[in-house]
């Protein structure tokens, strides 16, 4: 055995995505990390340990234009790349090799923190060091820094250095909470172990060890929905301990687990009732998936209000979409149903306040250990939203760091510093618009070659038209910038009828669905053929947002649909949708009224009047870097016969950059489930720009023109990048050293991955 001291400028424990997520981020901005975690594999409940699918904001496509960017996005997207299959092993790597590629991170694997050194009074905690042990190395490793983060999930390092927490169910009165208890009560959501089957194309028996369960003699059968195809995530419902202590009963619930899962396939095997003969049982899993346990007190506790009403925060660093999903304390012995889920109308907001701790000043906490009530953590705890926050809070103690202080001081006086650097390295931010002074860009004209100026669909001739009774509600969702006077649609009908057509806007900016009525209408239609329809929707908001023109079901008329949606489009139905059985869901909210999935990826034929700016050049500077009261992004012109498509600034003073920071569409409203819950074809995302490069006009050849505003030679301009097959959505360019000032930067397009316009979010000149 031997001792070791490890100093670094920050110290990050856990090795879930959450602490994956602000190891990477506090790595990537310059700072010394180490990420330790008491797991042989990255990604926590993620892994191949544990095989539980990355769920966040998208909730199973329930929510809109939602996937998260940033450190998670990218894992989503490589993912989607590497790994069509959903493989767990494969992921691991994933996640492993986007920590190994920092240079400024050193990983510590299989190493179990047990020991904190903290000092001060209980209201002024301050942690000088941790202790690990490294299994099968015998190696004693102190780990020392100014900053740590608690992303064990458990929350055993705050715990061991005097933060406060909450366990258990608050009271209905503390925080105002409708769903939670009269009386506090100590349950929690329960763990879950999985198991995986395969199909060996022949006879395969089971014999039942003595460990099994009988489930016949529990709720299960009745209570719960058991198909022989299914595996893995589907089980979720497996799930018990919340009327134990998650920690200290943890081998007890494993155990548990592990024998309802032998009972559940002698009961698919054995009792006739599955058509399940060549099936085999392939892997269970031995480490239970925790849900819930300590939960830190923050200098704010998020609540069951925050979620539904989406509170507006001035420190939201990170978002979440999933539904208030609250389970049975009994769990799998439940005889109702297996969750309780209830949405927000749209994506809500997390705060800084939130990620880190009341009483122990230079300890921040990401991932399940989140200041939030048992109500409101619900929504919050899924593995892309605590990779969100892992991202929120690693970036925040690369600031502490940098500036000296500690996380409250920095909300005090640099909680804008920190949304913006987060937006600047497109994390998943909310509502937060680009002010960031460092970007050159927000002083340039900005112009392009072209831009998508009609918002329309399938109102091309050539473009597919597809027969679609109106036997739903059915809407769509239209950028309004400046205003929307009509829609044309692409109709039918086999008499004569009214067809009543609505416009709705949709109360705030992240939200798409059918709020608030703006103007009515009923349409005379005669009987015959497909032809186009002009329908009034006059709306004409103060600022630029989304407006939903919804089209009444009607049973003698025929719209037309059509793919790919253009962007900034989606297609709502009116009608119930829930494929999980074992989950009741809340329909009072128009978000699970109005799903999208019935008609994802496809729009109603379409066209919108007057001419729009939604899709302008000036929507690439500026902007929040994500749908928000518009799709907030440059599309050019439909691409033709191989034309290059651009987009440029110019300054009216020679500027000297750092670097180009580039943000391309990826379809944040796709879900991206690691283990392809929802199958997605594409490996690379069509929206994302494959071909490019980045030119800029260095300040001498400019000043050497006779005429500033003339088009400068083709051979002025400096190539400095140049991509093919691009399949990322945020690109980042040093300039070359050497340079000197430039009056014009530019973006040149040659071709994307599928889609027919250019499509850019951000285009960033960073001092």
């Amino acid at each position: 055995m031997r001792t070791q001291t490890v100093e670094a400028d920050i110290i990050v424990i856990g090795g879930g995505l959450a602490g994956v997520s602000a190891a990477v981020a506090a790595a990537r901005q310059g700072r010394s990390v180490v990420l330790v975690t008491n797991r042989p594999v990255l990604g926590g409940n993620s892994s191949s340990e544990v095989r539980v699918w990355v769920c966040g904001a998208t909730a199973h496509g329930n929510q809109r234009w939602a996937r998260e960017t940033g450190i998670i996005g990218e894992l989503y997207v490589e993912n989607q790349y590497r790994n069509p299959e959903g493989n767990p092993v494969y992921w691991d790597d994933v996640v492993l090799d986007t920590v190994r590629r920092e240079p400024n991170l050193q990983l510590f694997l299989n190493t179990d923190v047990s020991e904190v050194e903290a000092s001060g009074p209980d209201d002024a905690r301050r942690i000088e060091s941790v202790t690990g042990w490294t299994m099968g190395s015998e190696i004693r490793t102190t780990f020392r820094a100014p900053v740590f983060l608690d992303c064990t999930g458990d929350g055993l390092v705050g715990h061991l250095a005097g933060a406060r927490y909450r366990l258990g169910k608050e009271s209905r009165a503390e925080f105002g909470e409708d769903w939670a208890p009269e009386e506090p009560v100590r349950e929690f959501l329960g763990s879950t172990l999985l198991f995986y089957t395969t199909d060996l194309g022949r006879p395969v028996k089971y014999v039942a060890p003595e460990t099994a369960k009988d489930i016949s003699t529990t709720p299960i059968p009745t209570s719960r929905v058991i198909r022989s195809g299914d595996s893995g995530a589907h089980y979720w419902w497996i799930e018990w301990g919340g009327e134990l202590d998650i920690v200290d009963d943890n081998e007890q619930i494993r155990d548990e687990l592990r024998g309802v899962i032998l009972g559940i396939w002698d009961y698919i095997k054995n009792s006739g009732k599955f058509d399940a003969d060549t099936l085999t049982l392939e892997w269970i899993g031995n480490l239970p998936g925790k849900r819930e346990y300590r939960r830190f007190i923050g200098d704010y506790t998020l609540h069951q209000g925050d979620v539904i009403d989406q509170t507006a925060f001035d420190d939201g660093v990170a978002f979440g979409g999933w539904s208030i999903d609250l389970h049975p304390a009994q769990g799998m012995y439940a005889e109702g149903a297996g969750a309780l889920q209830r949405f927000s109308e749209g994506v809500f907001e997390i705060p800084f306040r939130s990620l880190y701790s009341v009483n122990v000043e230079n300890l921040l906490m990401a991932g399940r250990d989140v200041s939030a009530t048992h109500i409101a953590f619900g929504a919050a705890r899924v593995m892309a939203t605590c990779a969100a926050m892992g991202e929120a809070a690693g970036t925040a103690a690369a600031l502490c760091v940098e500036h000296g202080v500690t996380p409250r001081e920095l909300h005090a006086d640099r909680r804008e510093e920190l949304r913006q650097t987060l937006l600047r390295w497109d994390a998943s931010v909310l509502g937060v618009a680009n002010d960031d002074p460092d970007d050159l860009a927000l002083r340039a004209r900005v112009s392009a070659s072209s831009a998508s100026r009609v918002i329309a669909a399938g109102a091309d001739e050539g473009d597919e038209r597809m027969p679609h009774p109106l036997a739903d509600d059915l809407g769509i969702v239209v950028p309004v910038h400046p205003r929307l006077d009509s829609v044309d649609l692409f109709v039918s009908a086999v008499r004569d009828t009214i067809l009543t057509v609505e416009v709705f806007s949709t109360g705030k900016p992240q939200n798409v669905v059918p709020a608030h009525l703006e103007h009515a209408t009923a349409v005379e239609l005669t009987a015959g053929d497909a032809r186009w329809v002009t329908l009034p929707t006059p709306f004409a908001p103060e600022t630029p947002q989304n407006a939903i023109v919804v089209v009444r079901a009607n049973p003698d008329v025929t719209v037309h649909t059509t793919r790919p949606l253009p962007p900034g489009v989606l297609t709502l139905v009116h009608r119930a949708d829930n494929d999980d059985q074992n989950v009741t869901i809340s329909q009072d909210e128009l978000l699970v009224q109005w799903p999208t999935k019935p008609l994802r990826g496809r729009s109603l034929a379409f066209r919108a009047a007057p001419e729009s700016e939604a899709l302008a050049p000036e929507r690439a500077v500026g902007g929040y870097h994500r749908p928000f009261g518009g799709p907030n992004l440059w599309a050019s012109a439909r691409m033709r016969d191989g034309r290059e498509e651009w987009l440029r600034l110019d300054w009216d003073e020679p500027v000297s950059g750092r670097e180009v920071r580039l943000v391309f569409d990826d379809d944040v409203d796709l879900e991206l489930n690691t283990l392809h819950h929802h199958r997605s074809p594409d490996e690379v995302l069509p929206q994302l720009v494959r071909d490019y490069r980045v030119e800029v006009l260095p300040a001498a050849d400019a000043a050497d023109d006779d005429d500033a505003d003339d088009e400068p030679a083709a051979d002025a301009w400096v190539v400095v990048a140049v991509e093919r097959d691009n399949r990322w959505r945020h690109r980042i360019h040093p300039l070359p050293d050497g340079l000197g000032a430039i009056r014009s930067a530019r973006l040149v397009v040659t071709a994307t991955n599928g889609a027919r316009e250019a499509r850019v979010i951000a285009f960033r000149v960073q001092a």
